[in-house]
């Protein structure tokens, strides 16, 4: 794809309006250094030089999203606590609807907390309990998300496997948004058995795809695109979700995007640099649905999300990309061609 095309794509994206639903949490970076191996176990002992709080999950796919679309809304399950305050006021400050995410004073705020020293993560703790919404909640999320399905172009359904996102919850939102031609994208969770039948794209990534599908898992080929048990696995679930597409993601090599009646299209990697695949899948799914909703081709969209994934891999924390930096990376693709 040109710059020219790129930019008429994105120069589209402000006006949109998307709305992310899914779990929500907070991700806490400790920076710090490591100077000796502590004395009572053979672990290192990090000297925190300082901290940083990013929305986390389904919260990071509306954050990437907000670098190019001003109407974004997220919706999901907060804690009346300390962290989901903090949350709350993270998304706020950068002007992400919160006000249809469900306050429950019962349930703790998912916090993952990473520490990194020398540009490398040196353990990760996560403080989480699984909570499913009341029926009561998911009709008030249902509601709220059909009151706005007129102003609405996409709904991203972004399941960590926290508990939040259930069949009955996407059946009857999807079902809605169809009705009304919007487009309905999903990243699914191994661990969590959802029916995404009917959505416009779900987003696996190789191994989420296998374990989907029923393929056996095998170690990826090292052409991708002749992968055969990849191509089986990705027609398999084109079928079994009734879905548009399928845009399996491969890590370092690549994505594979699937659409009804067409040949599989690879599109290899454009990562340069590795320093943290922490939300890569977030930035992935975001910029796949934006390109759909801004008149972009499946191949295009693909594209884009590619390009985005690998900007983000190339920064440490949970980073988002810009246009910019969109921009600059198709450009540096084109020059090296």
């Amino acid at each position: 794809m040109d710059l020219n095309r790129l930019q008429q794509i994105l120069d589209r994206a402000p006006s949109m309006r998307i709305t992310v639903i899914g779990d929500l949490m907070l991700d806490e970076f400790v920076w710090g250094k490591v100077g000796r191996i502590s004395p009572e176990a053979p672990v290192p002992v990090v000297e925190v030089t300082g901290e940083s709080f990013y929305p986390g999950g389904a919260a990071n796919v509306a954050r990437n999203l907000r670098e190019f679309v001003h109407g974004v809304a997220v919706i999901g399950m907060l804690g009346k606590d300390r962290s989901g305050q903090q949350l709350r006021e993270l998304l706020t400050a950068q002007n992400i609807d919160t006000s249809n995410a469900i306050e429950d004073e019962t349930l703790s705020t998912i916090v993952k907390t990473r520490i990194i020293a020398l540009h490398q993560q040196v353990v990760r703790v996560d403080r989480e309990k699984i909570v499913s919404p009341s029926p009561e909640q998911i009709a008030k999320v249902v509601a709220a998300v059909r009151n706005a399905i007129q102003k609405t172009d996409a709904i991203i359904f972004e399941d960590y496997g926290k508990g939040f996102v259930r069949t009955e919850l996407v059946c009857q939102i999807a079902q809605k948004a169809r009705a009304a031609g919007k487009i309905v994208a999903a990243d699914p969770n191994p661990r969590h058995s959802v029916d995404w039948r009917g959505v416009t794209v779900v987003k696996p990534n190789r191994a989420e795809a296998f374990l989907a599908s029923g393929v056996p898992w095998r170690e990826p080929d090292e052409a991708p695109a002749e992968d055969a048990d990849l191509r089986r696995a990705g027609e398999a679930l084109l079928k079994k979700w009734e879905t548009k597409y399928v845009l399996i993601t491969l890590g370092e090599h690549g994505m594979m995007l699937f659409q009804q009646n067409e040949a599989p299209h690879y599109i290899p990697t454009k990562a340069r640099q590795v320093f943290d695949v922490s939300g890569a899948g977030d930035t992935a799914i975001a910029l796949f649905t934006l390109g759909l909703v801004c008149g972009a081709t499946p191949i295009e969209a693909a594209e884009i999300a590619n390009h985005g994934s690998a900007v983000v891999v190339s920064k440490l924390g949970t980073a988002t990309v810009t246009r910019d930096e969109l921009i600059a990376s198709f450009r540096e693709d084109s020059e090296n061609e």
